[in-house]
């Protein structure tokens, strides 16, 4: 297991929110974030990540689906964005929505990176892990 992602001199483990509604898929990045140290706390649609985001601490990074039940990751990311606790978390979004103007939407939303389903497995957890990296050097610079 890498764990190059502890952050430095502390204990803490890196955290991540995956909101995905399909089980196999969340499944899949489930594993594979645990794999590489992360606690992870999964949701199924956008009500509950909605609910997840104004009752919890801000994690260290945000796999978002965009096609999602009751609230679409678009909604979701500007939720994020607008709290306060919240608007420093990376967001990585995740879709098989390929067209330009959805990614453009996205990263003008405020995405910190936008990953095509299908995906590959090593450049999505990359793209993940240098998000987080990037938000953690920036709060801890």
């Amino acid at each position: 297991m890498d764990n190059s992602l502890l952050q430095r001199d502390t204990d803490t483990v890196p955290t991540a929110l995956v909101v995905e509604d399909h089980e196999h898929i969340a499944f899949l990045l489930e594993q594979m974030l645990l794999r590489q140290g992360f606690d992870v706390d999964l949701a199924t649609d956008g009500k509950q990540a909605a609910e997840y985001i104004g009752r919890r601490d801000p994690v260290g990074v945000v796999v978002l689906d965009v096609m999602l039940p009751y609230q679409d990751g678009f909604e979701l990311l500007r939720l994020i964005r607008s709290d306060p606790d919240w608007r420093r978390v990376p967001v990585v979004m995740l879709s098989a929505r390929n067209q330009e103007g959805d990614i453009v939407r996205a990263l003008n939303a405020g995405a910190n990176d936008y990953v095509c389903k299908p995906y590959k497995p090593s450049e999505l957890l990359a793209r993940i892990k240098r998000a987080y990296r990037e938000a953690n050097d920036a709060v801890v610079a």
